[in-house]
């Protein structure tokens, strides 16, 4: 059975981990680290998956903002990364994570502001994000322009740069 705990209530360590193997430590310079930058992951959206006392998955949600180049700043939540054990891929759990991420985006009021770096027909399909209103957005460093997704009415359209909150 697949408990879904607080990130909080996992070692630092043992989630940095997790990364590694599901993403390879070369993750760390990727651009959705850059546009994160050093802020903290938002502990009411990010979450462990565990089996038997041992964590299986991980997703986190951080805060960043869009600034449009007329000045206005609007804050978003990146969502991801989805970690999942390699072993353990395809059995469901990072859909399960994104499923629990995204009910906890709506309890807190933040689920009309999400963006993530991703594979667009899978987290389109299953959860409605599109890059429909992302085109015209700056990044601080290479992106895919299909794989900059967003979900939410409160995500702006336009041309400006995302970046840390």
């Amino acid at each position: 059975m697949t408990d879904l705990v607080p990130l909080a209530a996992v070692d630092p360590a043992i989630v940095d981990a997790l990364l590694d193997r599901a993403f390879e430590p070369a993750r760390r310079g990727r651009t959705a680290y850059k546009v994160r930058g050093q802020a903290a992951a938002i502990p009411a959206l990010s979450f462990a998956a565990v089996e038997d006392g041992t964590p299986i998955g991980s997703i986190q949600c951080w805060p960043v903002a869009f600034t449009s180049d007329a000045g206005a700043r609007v804050p978003l939540v990146m969502v991801g990364p989805v970690a999942v054990e390699p072993a353990r891929q395809r059995d469901g759990i990072g859909r399960l994570l994104m499923e629990h991420a995204l009910a906890a985006a709506v309890r807190a009021g933040l689920d009309d502001r999400l963006i993530l770096i991703g594979d667009p027909e899978y987290y389109g399909r299953f959860f409605g994000f599109t890059a429909a209103r992302t085109g015209g957005w700056r990044l601080p460093g290479p992106v895919e322009r299909h794989r900059l997704l967003a979900r939410g009415d409160a995500v702006p359209a336009g041309a400006g740069t995302l970046g840390p909150a």
